[in-house]
């Protein structure tokens, strides 16, 4: 570990591995900081991904990253009434993370940055009044690391973007409390994804079953914080998993928060850039973030180095950054975040009337986007709804 860098990141999960792989594949001197022992661990996370996003933002699919490929979507209702999604031939996967998150760490050392674990950053310094570097931990030594660009990568309870003075506080009703088991010994499709739906499984939320293998999978759900206080998540999924796999063979327990709400509204400020859940970019519809992690990462590392090499490193000169973000991704997660307001106006009824709808069409047709929209002219009420939110009337 050097005093000095021209690019510090906070956070070795995939959108801060993205970030420092590309801040030093353009140029710049880069260092990345991970609290954990190591990169990887824990694993908070469902594992869930596509072939599709993987070969966007790594141009490659190494088979080690690979526990499960999945050609299959199932989503079942409160009644146990189970629609068969269309995947077009898509195909997913779940991950080895630990594997992963690993390997894209040591992309971006190959790449030139170095990569420091243990390592705690406890603070953010200023220079001249404005962001210089940060105040790290590191086996029992408080060190001060200067930089002319922090990026934070560190997650959802990312404090790098509060200390800087950006408002990134989320409401409790947009905050999705997860928890999951990783199960074994169970009888499953391994190449079924499925989906469960209703008030008595995951309110506000859905419960999940994602294949890592021909008898295990990460099993868990997410309750929104609007249901969190009437039963703890816990409890929730301890019902589940003893109704659908009570022989199952526990070997993890984790659990965690989801940001479910549009991007924060500043994610850029003088020598600072957001990445990754701690700029709220996850998918507010289905909870994932990492292929939207790491296309963030990758998009703030480029733009990062060039504003080093410019000798710029101002707000003005970072804001492309939101701009490149918006366009990928960001009006689409606006767009799934209107989308979850209108879905959580379903009751359990609503939502087994929307699946013998959706059952009654053909099984080619079955995508989801034909099944919302056939929710929606088949039931009035939610026209409704989706038109209060979408702002129509």
């Amino acid at each position: 570990m050097k005093d000095t860098y021209d690019i510090i990141v906070v956070g070795g999960g995939p959108a801060g591995s993205m970030a420092a792989l590309h801040a030093a594949r353009g140029g710049a001197s880069v260092v990345m900081f991970e609290k954990d022992r190591e990169i990887g661990i824990p694993v908070r996370c469902a594992e869930g991904t596509s072939r599709a996003g993987l070969e966007l933002v790594t141009g490659q699919v190494r088979p080690e990253w690979i526990a499960q490929e999945i050609t299959r979507v199932q989503l079942v209702a409160p009644d146990d009434t189970v629609v068969d999604v269309v995947t077009s031939g898509q195909v997913g996967y779940v991950l080895h993370r630990k594997l992963f998150d690993y390997d894209l760490a040591a992309m971006a050392g190959e790449a030139g940055a170095d990569v420091v674990t243990r390592a705690y950053v406890s603070g953010i310094i200023r220079t001249n009044g404005r962001i210089g570097g940060v105040t790290v931990d590191h086996l029992g030594e408080t060190k001060t690391v200067h930089g002319k660009i922090v990026i934070g990568a560190d997650g959802v309870e990312s404090r790098v973007g509060r200390w800087a003075g950006l408002k990134t506080r989320t409401l409790p009703k947009d905050m999705d409390t997860c928890v999951q088991m990783t199960l074994a010994d169970i009888d499953i499709d391994p190449e079924t994804i499925i989906l469960y739906f209703g008030l008595n499984v995951a309110p506000g939320g859905y419960a999940w079953v994602f294949p890592k293998g021909p008898r295990m999978a990460n099993v868990g759900l997410g309750v929104s914080g609007a249901y969190s206080k009437e039963i703890k998540p816990v409890e929730y999924l301890r019902r589940f998993v003893n109704r659908k796999f009570p022989d199952g063979k526990m070997l993890t327990l984790v659990a965690g928060g989801v940001p479910c709400v549009n991007t924060l509204e500043t994610i850029t400020d003088d020598g600072l850039m957001l990445v990754g859940d701690a700029a709220h970019q996850v998918n507010p519809m289905t909870g994932g973030g990492i292929i939207n992690g790491m296309i963030a990462g990758k998009m703030a590392g480029a733009l990062a180095a060039e504003a080093v090499k410019k000798g710029d490193v101002s707000d003005k000169r970072l804001k492309p950054y939101v701009k490149q973000w918006m366009k990928a991704e960001g009006r689409n997660n606006e767009l799934c975040y209107r989308i979850q307001q209108v879905v959580d106006k379903f009751d359990d009824a609503d939502l087994n009337k929307i699946a013998h709808t959706v059952n009654a069409i053909d099984p080619q047709k079955r995508t989801m986007g034909q099944i919302f929209r056939t929710a929606l002219l088949k039931h009035p009420k939610l026209i409704v709804e989706a038109l209060r939110v979408f702002g129509n009337i």
